[in-house]
C-alpha cells in the first residue's frame, strides 16, 4: 500500500469541528486499509485521558485513537494546558506537569524553540511506526500577533510538509470573510500548504452551495472539496467545553433527571456522554439550585481548580441545594474534584490551586482531602461494589483523601480501593469514566426510580457511531482529490 503524507485539519477559529473531522478521517484511513494515527502538538482543554503508561494527554487524541483502532500514546499530544483560571494553566508536557503558567509566561516569555523540538521529536515517532499521520491544529490559523510563537498550526504543517485543509463553520455565519481573512493572511510559504478548503455544518440543501464554492475558490484559488452537512444523530466525544452550552436544561417528566452541577473549571465531561444515550434518563448541566432540587440524581463532577469551584457553589447556594437534596433522599454521587468536595475538607497546604489553604466541604461524606503536588494518571480496572463485572475507567487527580473507617466503592485490579461508599444513593470516586460502564448506569438509575434499562454496550456505540461519521464525510468530501494530493510527491 502506498505510503501517504500526512494530512493536517486547521481552522478559521476555534469550535469549527476540527477535531471531529479529523477523527472522521482516522476512520476513513482505518476503513481503507492504511494504518493512522492522531496528532496534535498542543492541546489546549480540561478534558483530558490517561495513557495505558500513566501519562496524561488531551481527551480528544484519545478519541481520535479509537477512531483509529490503536492504544492512545502521549505522543499523539505530546504538550497540554488546563486551564486552572482565566489566566493560569498547568503545563503537561510529554504526560506530566512541569508546573503552572500565565498565558503571558507561556506565550512570551517561555522557550518555545525547545517546546516545539519536543513537538517534532513525537511526530517523528508516530511517524515512524503510522501512516498516514492525522494532524489538528489549534484554534484560527490566522491569530498573527502569534505567529512567532506557534508551534501547533502551520509551522507543523511546513516541518510535517503536510497536505493542509482549512475547515470553516458556516453555521456561524461570515464563512466567506473568515475562509478568505485566513488564508490571505498566512506568508506564502505557509499559504502553498493549504490544499483545499472543508465547509463544515451546512443546514439545508448542500447543491445551493454550489456558487459559493466557486466564489471561494476564486477569491482564494484554493478549492472547496467538502462541505459537511450539520448533524445531531452522530455522537462522538468532543473536546471543546463550548459544547456544554448547548445542554443547559431542566427537568423533564416521566424521564430518570440527572443534573450535573456546572462548575467553572468542570473537567471531563465526557464522562457524562454514555448518560445522554440512555433513552430512559434526561441529562442537562446546571448551576440553578431549583434545577439541582428538581433531579433525581444529582453528580457533582471533576474540577481543575476544586477549592475555587466549590467556594463559587457556596457563594452560589447550590451547596445549600445539594445537600437538602441528599437529606431529601436524592442520589448525590461525586467524580474526583466532585469527591472531594462531598467530604469535610479540602486543604491546600502548599498552594497548589492557590491562595486558601484549607476550605470546609459539604461534609455529606466522612472524607478529608489534601491536596498534593504528586499527580495520579492511570488506566484502570475494577470492580464496582464487589461485583464479579471488570469495569474500566481512568485517574487523573491532584490529592490524597483520607477517612477513619475502610468504605469503598471500588477496588481496583485487587491492588487498592477507590472511594467512599456511604450508601447506595451517596458516594464519591476518583475513577473518571465510570458511568461508561453499563453495570454502574443501570444500579443507579434502579436506585434512584426503580427503572430498568435496556443493555448498553459502549464500545459498539463507539464503533458504529465512528463508521456512520466517517462515512458521512466520505459522502461529502472529494476523497479522489485527498489521495491524489497524498500520494503526490
Amino acid at each position: 500500500m502506498n505510503k501517504l503524507k500526512p494530512i493536517m485539519f486547521v481552522g478559521t477559529g476555534s469550535d469549527v469541528g476540527k477535531s471531529i473531522i479529523n477523527a472522521a478521517f482516522c476512520r476513513i484511513f482505518k476503513q481503507d486499509g492504511y494504518s493512522p494515527a492522531p496528532f496534535k502538538a498542543q492541546n489546549m482543554s480540561l478534558n483530558s485521558y490517561a495513557t495505558a503508561d500513566g501519562l496524561e494527554i488531551g481527551r480528544a487524541q484519545a478519541m481520535q485513537a479509537e477512531a483509529c483502532g490503536i492504544e492512545c500514546s502521549v505522543e499523539m499530544n505530546p504538550l497540554l494546558l488546563k486551564p486552572t483560571s482565566d489566566q493560569v494553566s498547568q503545563v503537561i508536557l510529554n504526560g506530566k506537569p512541569i508546573g503552572n503558567q500565565s498565558a503571558k509566561e507561556f506565550f512570551m516569555e517561555g522557550d518555545r524553540e525547545i517546546l516545539f523540538k519536543e513537538v517534532i521529536k513525537s511526530y517523528s515517532k508516530l511517524e515512524a511506526k503510522y501512516n498516514p499521520i492525522v494532524i489538528e491544529g489549534a484554534g484560527s490559523i490566522s491569530e498573527i500577533n502569534l505567529w512567532k510563537k506557534d508551534i501547533v498550526n502551520m509551522r507543523v504543517a511546513v516541518e510535517a510538509n503536510a497536505d493542509t485543509y482549512l475547515i470553516a463553520d458556516i453555521d456561524k455565519g461570515g464563512v466567506f470573510a473568515s475562509v478568505y481573512g485566513s488564508i490571505e493572511l498566512l506568508p506564502k510559504t505557509e499559504r502553498s500548504q493549504i490544499k483545499g478548503i472543508i465547509i463544515n455544518k451546512f443546514r439545508g440543501d448542500i447543491s445551493l452551495f454550489e456558487e459559493g464554492k466557486n466564489i471561494i475558490h476564486e477569491l482564494t484559488g484554493v478549492p472547496v472539496v467538502g462541505v459537511i452537512p450539520y448533524f445531531r444523530d452522530i455522537h462522538i466525544d468532543d473536546e471543546d467545553s463550548v459544547i456544554l452550552d448547548k445542554k443547559y436544561g431542566g427537568n423533564t417528566p416521566n424521564l430518570v433527571n440527572i443534573v450535573v452541577v456546572l462548575l467553572n473549571h468542570m473537567s471531563n465531561f465526557t464522562d457524562f456522554n454514555s448518560l445522554e444515550q440512555i433513552p430512559e434518563i434526561n441529562l442537562y448541566y446546571s448551576d440553578k439550585t431549583k434545577d439541582i432540587e428538581n433531579a433525581d440524581i444529582i453528580i457533582i463532577p471533576g474540577s481543575k481548580n476544586t477549592i475555587h469551584d466549590l467556594k463559587i457553589l457556596k457563594q452560589k447556594g447550590i451547596d445549600k441545594a445539594i445537600i437538602a437534596s441528599q437529606k431529601k433522599g436524592k442520589s448525590v454521587y461525586g467524580i474526583c474534584g466532585g469527591f472531594q468536595m462531598m467530604g469535610k475538607s479540602i486543604a491546600d497546604p502548599l498552594g497548589v490551586e492557590g491562595d486558601i489553604k484549607e476550605i470546609k466541604a459539604l461534609n455529606i461524606l466522612p472524607v478529608k482531602t489534601t491536596l498534593t503536588e504528586v499527580k495520579t494518571t492511570e488506566q484502570c480496572t475494577y470492580s464496582y461494589k464487589n461485583s464479579n463485572e471488570i469495569c474500566k475507567g481512568y485517574e487523573i487527580h491532584m490529592g490524597e483523601t483520607t477517612f477513619d473507617k475502610q468504605s469503598p466503592l471500588c477496588s481496583i485490579s485487587d491492588i487498592k480501593d477507590d472511594g467512599y461508599f456511604l450508601n447506595n444513593k451517596v458516594w464519591g470516586t476518583y475513577i473518571h469514566g465510570i458511568f461508561d460502564n453499563y453495570i454502574v448506569i443501570k444500579d443507579i438509575i434502579k436506585i434512584a426510580k426503580g427503572v430498568d434499562i435496556k443493555h448498553f454496550n459502549l464500545e459498539t456505540f463507539k464503533d458504529d457511531n465512528y463508521n456512520k461519521l466517517a462515512n458521512l464525510v466520505r459522502n461529502n468530501v472529494e476523497m479522489d482529490y485527498i489521495y491524489k494530493m497524498a500520494k503526490n510527491d
